[in-house]
């Protein structure tokens, strides 16, 4: 282990230790009431990443409709669509089924339909990506995840359920931030400051290494690439693509 490696082990046990009294509440479920109020800190942020991420997300999502059924309305599934920041980029006419363990997010998140009238709204369920049971299997031509898998409790299992639930030739979109190189000093920074991500985040996580579950479940084609987005610089770096089942 090289000095770096134990200088940044070091500064991580400093971090965990005076985030002990928010491991301690979240092990007597006090942090549970921080659900309520995150929904409100997410849409603010979410507002500010968007203006940041805008062309980003335009470019992304300006492929959707080569994935909809002949000529029927495009079935997409947001999973944790939080506020639903990412409305505005959908076409017209599209169905949206949305997913969020949050229930709290609702109120948020009707307002986002109430100003994106040009989309079909079919529902929203409160569950978490590990476990969408209530989505038909091969019942959906997109689905989208964007800064949701770095907070999940499983990765691949949510990966899994994406794919069960996409029909064949359909697309599940991504736009996650990463963990960085680890030569780097921000690497260094993003394993010392995880604890409070983690906490003050709702669970988010800046270490992990999102595309190599993605590169592992077997889409019949995968358009990955990594990129360092305009944002504060713990997430900085980012992957974006789609891959098709």
């Amino acid at each position: 282990m090289d000095e770096m490696s134990i200088l940044m082990h070091v500064c991580t046990l400093v971090v965990k230790t005076l985030t002990f009294p928010l491991q301690l509440a979240e092990l007597l479920g006090v942090c549970r009431l921080y659900k309520r109020v995150f929904p409100a800190l997410m849409d603010r942020l979410s507002f500010a990443y968007n203006q940041k991420m805008s062309e980003k997300k335009r470019e992304m999502f300006r492929d959707l409709m080569r994935f909809s059924s002949r000529d029927e309305p495009l079935r997409l599934l947001e999973v944790g669509c939080g506020s639903g920041a990412n409305f505005q980029h959908y076409p017209s006419g599209c169905k949206i089924t949305c997913t969020d363990p949050n229930a709290h997010f609702k109120d948020y998140l009707q307002k986002s339909m109430d100003k994106n009238d040009h989309l079909v709204y079919e529902n929203f369920v409160v569950a978490p990506g590990e476990d969408l049971r209530v989505v038909e299997d091969n019942s959906m031509d997109v689905v989208v995840c964007t800064l949701v898998l770095c907070s999940v409790k499983n990765t691949p299992k949510v990966i899994q359920e994406v794919k069960r639930v996409l029909r064949p030739g359909g697309a599940f979109f991504f736009l996650e931030h990463v963990e960085a190189d680890p030569s780097t000093w921000l690497y260094f920074f993003q394993h010392v400051f995880h604890p409070l991500m983690y906490y003050f985040v709702d669970g988010c996580e800046t270490t992990r290494a999102t595309w190599k579950h993605i590169e592992a479940a077997g889409f019949s084609d995968l358009q990955l690439r990594h990129f360092q987005a305009p944002v504060f610089s713990l997430i900085r770096p980012h992957i974006v693509g789609y891959g098709v089942k």
